[in-house]
């Protein structure tokens, strides 16, 4: 190698590093402006070319963390960012829009779904999520837009399973008026009922022992509540 060709390596390579650095740097920025709900500094770096799918060191992209810091300003900034690729999804396979339904932001969940965000996918859904938190207008939401009811996460919990765990009785109510089926059980073999009986939710458990009576006979709970 020349000694010209040496230099030219060199300047490559400083420019490399100088550029990995300025990336590291706005990322820094980036998360920082996030986490403090600085919407304008976001707004700064995307208007400088800023990638808005940019991930932390933890494999979690800026949308989900805003929506996990209640950062609702810069959450709005990078849903309506054209470069957003709403599937982003973290180390965990999940969504932003499974966590906006997780949150209970039924109009950032509005908008994420007219981005085109998945309201189904393999494993848990945003269906499992909001039922999880018990937001009945974003349940109503991700039925209308056709989110499987019965949808089974890896170890085949349902969405009215995670309701009647953690949920509350009315998204129980909810789900079994739509049609979610009762007798469904996981892998260890726990229905939606065992679920409320092991979280002693003993409404949930009433509505599901009256939903299953109503099955033992032919007919449905819509509408006898």
């Amino acid at each position: 190698m020349t000694a010209i060709h040496r230099r030219v390596a060199v300047t490559a390579l400083l420019g490399l590093l100088a550029g990995r650095a300025l990336a590291d740097a706005n990322t820094d920025e980036f998360f920082r402006a996030i986490r403090q709900d600085n919407d304008a500094a976001v707004r700064s770096l995307l208007a400088r070319g800023f990638n808005p799918n940019t991930k932390d060191e933890k494999g979690t992209p800026g949308l989900i963390v805003a929506l996990q810091e209640g950062a609702l300003r810069v959450a709005s900034l990078l849903i309506d960012s054209p470069r957003l690729v709403p599937e982003t999804r973290n180390a965990a396979d999940e969504s932003p829009l499974m966590m906006a339904a997780l949150k209970g932001h039924v109009e950032l969940v509005r908008r994420l779904i007219a981005r085109d965000a998945d309201v189904n996918k393999p494993g848990w859904t945003p269906l499992h999520y909001a039922a999880t938190g018990g937001h009945l207008d974003i349940m109503r939401l991700l039925l209308e837009e056709h989110a499987f009811i019965d949808a089974q996460s890896p170890n085949g919990t349902t969405p009215l399973m995670m309701a009647a765990s953690y949920g509350t009785p009315e998204a129980v109510k909810l789900l079994i008026e739509a049609g979610a089926d009762i007798g469904m059980r996981n892998q260890k073999g726990m229905s939606a009922l065992d679920f409320a009986q092991r979280a002693e939710r003993q409404n949930s458990v009433e509505l599901l022992q009256t939903a299953l009576r109503w099955k033992l006979r032919g007919g449905a709970p819509r509408g006898q509540w």
